[in-house]
């Protein structure tokens, strides 16, 4: 390796101005072995650059040549591998990660040693060593070959030492003061050689004439040696003293650490102690509020509401780790669950007979209300309950099977209470319809042709329609014989049931006003019910709802809620109206039926008024207890207004004419007349106008060329009939336009459809049937292009679709499928 290094320095490194400090045999790891040599050098010229060169033979192997430098300032890492035992690897950190094999661990050490000592020596930023052991990088390489090499590293960097600016200045003087010291370097050195001979004989001659000093130095330095003994033996045994202080002090030392952690100790079980106490203690005054309190004033609910709630915050307390072990606490706990159990116990029971005691007084005012044709109002009530919905609230979180058997029976006995006023309120408003008293109910069993409706006028006064009386002032009913009648037309408003003789306006309009003043009471009723509901059970609900509602300004209990609904509990509360309000419904479809018995015409009013109520609780609430029965219930009344419009239509159809008469309008043209009239009043500006505009469409397009060829088939003349009210010009184009070519190509569609689904695909049945049917319908518009060709001439009316229009209808219609 000493070859190898001289052969490097002379070939490689001289000519560069390096010097060679190290060298380590190496491969690359993890590849196929192809040595080469990492060489560790410093240049000669100032400022001194050290430098990791890799240096490898050449191809042909008779010289080494120069192959990658690495400038060492740019070494971030070193990393040995292990520092503990031999291994030959070894990783150089630079720009990327370069990883080695060394010949020998004593290479590697002898030049990771190397790269150390020229960091500490050039280099300001110092490389990080990783897994390289401390005493490697401090003491020099072990002996054999590479000491020789290692220990002329030392000596080299040892030999240079660079100068001081003072050394710099007294060689510069001395160089000024011979003129040869440049170009004669030699004789310079001689020069320099010879002074210092001449200085160091001056030195010995000046070492011997001080002989006598040296002496005195010798003997000043015995003494000084004596009295450093003294010193030390005086040292020694303040040694011994402090040693037995020392001894002293650890003791007391001792002795601290164990009163320290024993304070310690005694702060932590303080500190657990008080969050016991703190936590678990509740105070006399809740416990007698929880056993004994008052349940029945204010006073003593607000007292019991503090004791619960602070009971529920001792019961919820989070433990902390071993807490649940200690007896105290075990006994604290159980005593907390014997109070909730008791005042659970004791709340449930008074509640339970504050129920029962509200629906007496409550009862006492019911035959008041239902003479005025109104409903008891629940307020006060509620007012009473509200103050126990923090109570409520409490027993919700803790005992939840005596908060829902709460529920259940506020519901059950709430609802005989609402049961029972509601049927009293309906009973009153059919009274009031129908002009009889309760004794007269069996008038709804008597065969409506023979009897007829004598009422008396009643007063119906107030700015809101709200209807006051007696029930002294309940009309009679008078059964009449079977009197005169109207004409055949005023039949449109008998629907089979009542005489129509005694209907007037004036009755249609009582009926509306008590019909509204029924849907008026149940309304606030229903949604007052439904917020108490929600506020004493801690029902989350729309809050919406509670800005419409009119109530006090104590019930509502601090403003209203803004918390969102929650989808189960709006659930709950809905469940809870079905149940409460569940005779409201049927008594309604009661009082609907027996309106349109009195009367066709008043499923017109009650389409209007329960409309507009449907329309206002459904954007309150549409998904609540009063939107969807409403909604059930109008349902009812549009198949009644529908049924009238039928029987209007019937009436047209059925319609005879006498053969003595010769002129004069024809019946149902009257009933009609007095129909649009009443609608057209009623329906002004209704939210259900489009309903009415549908049921006009029916009626003028009731069996119209029917009509005609029955008028022709009386002996009226077919050029006449255009001046015929029911069929003229103007009806006529009304009921073209009703059948655009889109319509019948729609309708005839739909025809396909269902004689596809009856007939067999075998035998081509439905060619054959479809034909049939497009000569038919053919036929059909020829026959009515005649008629009217005849009945209107010179009109120019003629239908919006052609014959050709109609083949084609078929055709593609019949391809398409």
């Amino acid at each position: 390796m000493t070859a190898i290094k001289h052969a490097l320095q002379r070939d490689i490194f001289t000519p560069n101005d390096e010097r060679l400090l190290s060298i380590v045999n190496v491969c690359k790891a993890g590849k196929k072995k192809k040595n080469c040599f990492l060489c560790a050098t410093v240049t000669t010229e100032r400022p001194v650059q050290v430098n990791v060169v890799k240096v490898k033979k050449s191809d042909k192997g008779d010289f080494y040549k120069r192959q990658t430098a690495w400038v060492l300032r740019d070494l971030a890492v070193v990393d040995a591998k292990d520092a503990n035992k031999e291994n030959p690897e070894f990783d150089l950190h630079f720009e990327k990660v370069y990883k080695w094999v060394a010949s020998s661990t004593a290479e590697k050490n002898s030049f990771i040693s190397c790269i150390w000592k020229l960091n500490q020596r050039y280099l300001r930023k110092k490389i990080e060593f990783v897994n390289v052991s401390s005493q490697l990088l401090e003491e020099s390489v072990p002996s054999g070959e590479n000491q020789s090499v290692a220990g002329g590293d030392e000596e080299s960097l040892d030999e240079y030492q660079e100068l001081n600016a003072k050394e710099e200045q007294d060689i510069e003087i001395m160089m000024d003061g011979c003129e040869y010291a440049i170009s004669n370097a030699e004789a310079f050195a001689e020069k320099l050689s010879s002074e210092l001979q001449v200085l160091d004989g001056a030195n010995i001659q000046s070492i011997m004439a001080s002989e006598k000093q040296v002496n005195i130095l010798m003997q000043l330095l015995d003494e000084a040696l004596k009295e450093v003994d003294q010193i030390e033996h005086k040292l020694s045994s303040y040694e011994e003293m402090l040693q037995s202080v020392k001894e002293q002090m650890d003791h007391i030392s001792q002795s601290n650490d164990l009163i320290q952690l024993s304070n310690t100790n005694n702060l932590k079980l303080l500190e657990e102690i008080e969050f016991l106490v703190n936590h678990l203690d509740l105070s006399k005054g809740h416990i007698k509020a929880l056993t004994d309190g008052d349940l029945s004033s204010s006073k003593g609910i607000e007292a019991c509401t503090n004791a619960a709630e602070a009971l529920l915050q001792c019961m919820n307390i989070a433990l902390r780790p071993g807490h649940g072990h200690l007896h105290s606490v075990q006994q604290q706990q159980q005593q907390f669950k014997e109070l909730r159990e008791q005042f659970a116990r004791r709340l449930a029971n008074h509640l339970n007979n504050v129920f029962v005691q509200q629906g007496h007084d409550q009862s006492s005012t019911l035959a008041q209300h239902s003479i005025e044709l109104t409903l008891p109002k629940h307020q006060p009530f509620h007012r009473d309950l509200l103050r126990y919905a923090k109570l409520m609230e409490w027993l919700k979180n803790t005992d939840h099977e005596k908060y829902e058997g709460l529920n259940k029976n506020y519901v059950d006995y709430i609802c005989r209470l609402y049961e029972r006023e509601i049927k009293e309120f309906f009973e009153v408003a059919k009274i009031k319809m129908t002009g009889t008293s309760k004794e007269g109910k069996k008038f709804a069993t008597l065969p409506r042709k023979e009897s007829a409706v004598k009422q008396d006028p009643e007063s119906l006064h107030g700015s809101s329609g709200k209807l006051t009386g007696s029930t002294s002032s309940l009309n009679k009913l008078t059964v009449q014989g079977a009197g005169s009648r109207r004409s055949q037309s005023s039949s449109l408003l008998d629907m089979g049931n009542m005489s129509s003789s005694d209907l007037d306006v004036a009755d249609r309009t009582k009926f509306d006003k008590i019909f509204e003043q029924v849907l008026s009471e149940l309304e606030p009723l229903c949604l007052a019910e439904q917020d108490f509901i929600s506020k004493f059970f801690k029902l989350q609900q729309n809050p919406a709802l509670l800005g419409t509602i009119m109530v006090d300004s104590e019930e509502m209990d601090g403003g209203i809620l803004s918390r969102q609904q929650n989808p189960l509990e709006a659930g709950i509360i809905r469940s809870m109206m079905i149940k409460v309000f569940r005779c409201i419904e049927p008594e309604l479809n009661n009082l609907i039926s027996l309106g349109d018995k009195i009367d066709s015409f008043n499923s017109l009013y009650m389409l209007v008024k329960m409309s507009h109520h449907v329309w206002t609780a459904e954007n309150v609430d549409p998904a609540s207890f009063l939107s969807t029965t409403l909604g059930n219930v109008l349902v009812t009344v549009k198949r009644n207004f529908d049924k009238c419009i039928l029987n209007q239509i019937k009436q047209m159809e059925e319609v005879k004419i006498s053969k003595k008469s010769k002129v004069g309008i024809l019946p149902f043209v009257s009933g009609f007349e007095e129909f649009a009239e009443l609608a057209e009043s009623i329906f002004r500006i209704a939210e259900r106008r489009g309903d009415l505009n549908k049921a006009y469409s029916r009626l003028i397009r009731a069996h119209f060329f029917e009509g005609i060829e029955a008028r022709v088939a009386q002996g009226i003349r077919e050029e006449e009939v255009s001046y015929q009210l029911a069929f003229n010009k103007q009806e006529l184009r009304k009921v073209i336009k009703e059948y655009p070519g889109k319509e019948v190509k729609k309708g005839l569609d739909n025809l396909y459809k269902k004689v596809d689904k009856h007939l067999c695909e075998e035998e081509n049945l439905l060619q054959v049937v479809w034909h049939s049917m497009q000569d038919e319908f053919i036929r059909q518009y020829k026959h009515f292009e005649g008629l009217i060709g005849r009945c209107y001439p010179g009109s120019s009316i003629i239908m919006e679709f052609t014959i050709q229009d109609i083949l084609e209808y078929f055709s593609s219609i019949a391809q398409s499928h």
